[in-house]
């Protein structure tokens, strides 16, 4: 039952996401526009990558935890 109400939600959030598509966003045009949209993209690329290999790290430490005990 707990997973088809997340699928439940998930799908919900899914929609009202498509839903508000109507609008055009202003924001993105203009950087698109000046070219600044690739920082915005560099900078979230950079962020997740950093936050994957943090969290890679933190695996790797974990198992060599969990082998030593």
């Amino acid at each position: 039952m707990k997973k088809f109400t997340v699928l439940l939600l998930l799908i919900l959030s899914f929609a009202t996401a498509f839903a508000q598509q109507s609008q055009p966003v202003e924001m993105a045009d203009v950087l698109r526009s000046s070219g600044k949209i690739y920082v915005v993209v560099v900078t979230i690329v950079i962020i997740f990558a950093g936050l994957a290999f943090y969290l890679f790290s933190i695996d790797k430490r974990l198992k060599k935890i969990e082998k030593e005990k």
